[in-house]
């Protein structure tokens, strides 16, 4: 079972990120940075990320949830509300997100706290939703202990069958969370290890601090 790792190699030579040529907002960065990467870089989800939360268990869970929106203000995923994730959410909202592009070598880190959308903006997102994608939301409770898949495909065709002419209204349980930004670290990957690390911190006075790290 033992795989000696050590000598997976590999030289980061893709880019750079000077303090002169990034502006003062990072909201601004992570829009270039997101637009050069959905543009030239071969990746499946640009908009994948992984968001971490503390579980009402008092450990921390990582999973990847799919950015749908971002805004000077935050970042907008949906999910189920009342999921492990959803829970940890609502009894600490402090979380942390983050975007690995392996193919243009960057990574984006972003600590924030997260906060239900309004009803209106989540239901205009159901909407736009393909139809099974709507009915998987409302057939699945999501993180709970079922049987088997057959469940799972049982509950969806009584749905199908049940909302075969009929709209497809937004359950109260699914819905959007705005990550608030309070930090945003950006990462470009160099040569020798010597990375390029810019953090980026907000102010009482809503500005953003930004310093260089050590990698």
């Amino acid at each position: 079972m033992e795989k000696d790792l050590g000598n997976y190699r590999k030289s980061y030579e893709k880019g750079a990120l000077l303090e002169t040529s990034i502006s003062e907002n990072p909201m601004e960065v992570f829009q270039k940075w997101f637009h050069e990467v959905d543009t030239h870089f071969q990746e499946d989800e640009t908009n994948a990320m992984t968001i971490s939360t503390i579980g009402t268990d008092g450990f921390p869970k990582n999973r990847v949830v799919l950015l749908k929106k971002y805004t000077y203000e935050g970042f907008i995923f949906y999910t189920n509300y009342e999921s492990e994730k959803g829970k940890a959410i609502a009894a600490n909202p402090n979380v942390c997100v983050s975007f690995h592009w392996a193919a243009a070598e960057r990574q984006v880190i972003i600590k924030g706290r997260a906060e239900k959308i309004a009803d209106n903006l989540s239901d205009g997102y159901f909407e736009s939703r393909p139809k099974g994608s709507q009915l998987g939301a409302i057939a699945s409770q999501q993180s709970s202990v079922i049987e088997s898949r057959d469940v799972l495909e049982s509950k969806l065709k009584s749905l199908e069958s049940e909302y075969k002419n009929k709209e497809i209204l937004r359950p109260k349980f699914w819905g959007g969370f705005m990550i608030k930004p309070i930090e945003i670290e950006f990462w470009q990957g160099r040569a020798n290890r010597l990375h390029d690390r810019i953090r980026y911190q907000l102010q009482t006075d809503f500005s953003w601090k930004m310093d260089r790290l050590s990698p």
